[in-house]
């Protein structure tokens, strides 16, 4: 379980790092590579698709992971750990035009709601922190 949270982190950031050679690999590259198994394929994409943006099933445009939330394509608590990854890496990945923005940012900019706002930018908040397998 702390494994795949981790690894979906790292695909909900943009990438999966091979920590023995210190490449940055895409899912699909990471599971041909053999560097994680296939049964969490799925799973790694779906977190993947954070950063890469999610496909409208309606209009079948890309959509933020917040838009794919709102739409009930992603659970909201799935959701809300993948934005969590993305501010502890840099920020919010905007899918659209490949680049991060702080928090405030993005919401200045309609990417997501007064809630989610409050969500992520609340510092007493101790689910944003990750476990350490060591």
């Amino acid at each position: 379980g702390t494994a795949l949270v981790l690894l979906e982190a790292q695909a909900a950031s943009g990438f999966i790092t091979d920590p023995l050679k210190n490449e940055k690999l895409s899912v699909d590259e990471a599971v041909s590579a053999g560097l994680v198994g296939s049964e969490i394929h799925e799973k790694l994409l779906s977190a993947e698709r954070a950063v890469t943006g999610y496909t409208d099933p309606y209009t079948k445009g890309q959509i933020s992971l917040f838009e794919a939330m709102n739409q009930g394509l992603i659970l909201k608590s799935h959701g809300i750990r993948l934005l969590e990854a993305q501010v502890a890496t840099g920020g919010i990945v905007d899918p659209v035009h490949s680049h991060r923005l702080p928090v405030e940012v993005a919401y200045k900019r309609g990417y997501f709601d007064q809630e989610m706002n409050r969500i992520l930018s609340d510092p007493s908040d101790d689910t944003k922190g990750f476990f350490d397998p060591n």
